[in-house]
């Protein structure tokens, strides 16, 4: 069965007067219909430029330099621009870590949702606006329609994201882009807001990206993992192999940070913290990226980057320590 989504060695820099930096290098990964995968790595690796780019969102300083997005056998990053706006809202849509930010301050959130529904379809005002009051009783609003005469303003942080989310599901979009979804929501808000993600999915039977720094976010939504590190795939697998059994020793310094201060201190030598400060992509060295900050480095990895490792049937590395 052909894949809902196939990424191919793509490849995307940003251009600032002559400098040319690598954000997303060679990455490539497939996602198919109904399944959550996560993308998991610290601030600067490249997560949200690739979730971007895959909606041909990037802004002017962006440019795609190699690769493919095939969505449904379309090849995103050839369509022009009306060919495109098929695709957002209608097949793909975005839900972004500011929900603030995506909702028009002046209009009622109510017809920001019925709005949405009014691009992707023929339908009348009036039914625009009764499906969007079922839409937000779907994601955990009452169902009598006033939340819809609110404005962003009047709602919480987690109310606006419920919205948010209400506006990414309102054309049955088949796959859902989930930029950092609870980042700048209070501890039990992002509980919710994850269990309604997961909810969603398994209902409308969505396939989510889920971008996100915090592996307890991921654990909760996710069926599978792709880590980023330098604009790079480092380690993909299932959910809880990644979780429970990280491979690369990037991975495994991330996964230091949520053990307990007990366990952090019994585990100090199999997952040790990373040291020193992300890359600057502008300047990367010759061989691996992650190969200044790694506790378990050799002579070979300054040398070259590592080629991709299947240590397992689900797994995939990029390390020489898994060299055969």
């Amino acid at each position: 069965m052909r894949p809902l989504l196939q990424v191919r060695d793509l490849n995307v820099v940003y251009r600032s007067g002559r400098q040319v930096t690598p954000a997303v290098t060679g990455v490539s990964f497939d996602i198919a219909a109904g399944e959550a995968v996560g993308l998991f790595g610290e601030s600067g690796c490249g997560k949200t430029t690739l979730g971007l780019t895959l909606l041909r969102l990037l802004g002017a300083a962006g440019r795609v330099a190699k690769g493919s997005v095939i969505f449904r056998g379309n090849d995103l990053l050839g369509l022009g621009e009306r060919e495109l706006e098929g695709f957002r809202g209608a097949e793909i849509s975005m839900v972004y870590q500011e929900p603030g930010m995506a909702l028009n301050p002046v209009l009622r959130v109510g017809d920001q949702v019925a709005e949405v529904l009014r691009v992707h379809g023929p339908w009348s005002r009036t039914h625009c606006r009764e499906e969007a009051n079922r839409l937000l009783a779907q994601v955990g609003f009452g169902a009598d329609g006033t939340i819809g005469e609110a404005y962003p303003h009047q709602l919480s942080g987690g109310q606006k994201q419920r919205v948010v989310i209400a506006q990414a599901i309102a054309a049955r979009p088949a796959l859902i882009i989930a930029d950092e979804p609870t980042t700048s929501l209070d501890p039990v808000t992002q509980t919710e807001i994850r269990a309604l993600l997961k909810t969603l999915q398994v209902k409308l039977q969505l396939a989510l990206l889920v971008i996100s720094h915090n592996p307890d976010e991921l654990e909760q939504v996710v069926d599978r993992i792709l880590v980023m590190y330098a604009g790079n795939l480092v380690e993909a697998g299932r959910t809880q192999e990644v979780l429970e059994s990280p491979l690369h020793p990037y991975t495994q310094g991330l996964l230091r940070a949520r053990l307990s201060n007990v366990a952090r201190e019994k585990q100090r030598q199999a997952l040790p913290v990373i040291p020193g400060e992300p890359p600057d992509l502008a300047h990367l060295p010759t061989g691996c990226a992650f190969e200044p900050r790694c506790f378990d480095r050799a002579n070979l990895c300054a040398l070259r980057q590592p080629p991709e490792f299947q240590p397992g049937a689900s797994r995939r590395v990029s390390c020489f320590n898994y060299a055969s």
